[in-house]
C-alpha cells in the first residue's frame, strides 16, 4: 500500500496551511492525511485540549497504518505535541518523523514571554490581525499566502493551548524515538533555541536548516519542505523495501 503521511499543523492555524505539501504527495501517488486539532480549522467551535489533540492524532496515525508504514510530521505546536506522542513509553505505529519549527522546549520565561507577546496581539483591534496579515504578506510567497490562513485563525484557542505545552516532557520523548527523525527549522526561527540539545537528545536525528526562511518554513519555503518530505519518503521506502 506504500508509505501513509500524516500531517499535524502549528497553533492558530489549521490542515490547509499544509496545501503545498498535499499537492506534492498527492502528484507522488502518496497517502495524506492533513488533520484539524480541536479549536483549530473545521473544528473552531471545539475547545482545545491536550487529550483531544492526542486523540486526534493518534485516530490518523492507526487508521493510516492500516494502509501501511506512517511518515508523521508536525509543524510548530503540532510538531511539539507529535513528538511527545511519537517518544510514548508504548511507542505508536509511526516508521518515521520530521519535527519542523519545534526545537524549544515550552516552559519559563521563553513560554510566558510568548504568552504575553500573544496577549498583547489579541488586545489590538481586529485581535491584531491586520498586523499579523500585513506580515504574512511580506513573508509567504503567493502560492502558499491564501492556504496558511484559509481554515481561518483560532485565536481563541491559542493562550489555553500555549499553556497546555508546558507538561510535555520532551526530552524523554526524544530519547525515546527509535525511528529516523529530522529537525526541520529555518535560519531566523526563534524555536531554534534549543536546536542542539534536541538533536544531541534523538539518537537518530537529522538537523536541517533553511537559510533566509523564519518559523514558517513549511509555508515560506514550500518546495525545499516538500524536498524533504521526500528525502525522508525515499529513506522508508528503502527500508520497507
Amino acid at each position: 500500500m506504500g508509505i501513509q503521511v500524516v500531517l499535524v499543523h502549528g497553533i492558530r492555524t489549521s490542515a490547509t496551511m499544509w496545501r503545498s505539501q498535499v499537492a506534492y504527495l498527492e502528484a507522488r501517488g502518496t497517502a495524506v492525511t492533513a488533520v484539524d486539532l480541536p479549536g483549530h480549522g473545521s473544528r473552531m467551535r471545539e475547545e482545545f485540549t491536550l487529550d483531544g489533540a492526542f486523540a486526534t492524532i493518534d485516530d490518523a496515525v492507526r487508521s493510516a497504518a492500516e494502509r501501511g508504514p506512517v511518515l508523521l510530521s508536525g509543524h510548530s505546536m503540532g510538531g511539539l505535541l507529535c513528538i511527545e506522542y511519537a517518544g510514548a513509553v508504548t511507542p505508536p505505529p509511526v516508521a518515521g518523523f520530521i519535527a519542523a519549527s519545534c526545537t524549544a522546549i515550552p516552559r519559563g520565561v521563553g513560554l510566558r514571554t510568548y504568552r504575553l507577546l500573544a496577549r498583547g496581539f489579541d488586545s489590538l483591534p481586529d485581535r491584531g490581525m491586520w498586523l499579523t496579515d500585513r506580515m504574512l504578506d511580506r513573508i509567504l510567497p503567493d502560492e502558499t499566502r491564501a492556504d496558511f490562513g484559509a481554515g481561518g485563525y483560532a485565536l481563541d484557542a491559542q493562550d489555553v493551548a500555549l499553556r497546555s505545552l508546558s507538561v510535555l516532557d520532551l526530552l524523554a520523548a526524544l530519547h525515546r524515538i527509535e525511528v529516523p527523525l529530522w529537525f526541520v527549522n529555518g535560519q531566523y526561527d526563534q524555536l531554534r533555541v534549543n536546536e542542539r540539545l534536541f538533536t544531541r537528545v534523538a539518537r537518530h536525528a537529522e538537523l536541517i536548516v533553511v537559510p533566509r526562511t523564519t518559523h514558517h518554513v513549511t509555508v515560506m519555503r514550500p518546495r525545499v519542505f516538500n524536498a524533504v518530505l521526500e528525502v525522508a519518503l525515499t529513506t522508508l521506502e528503502a527500508s520497507d523495501g
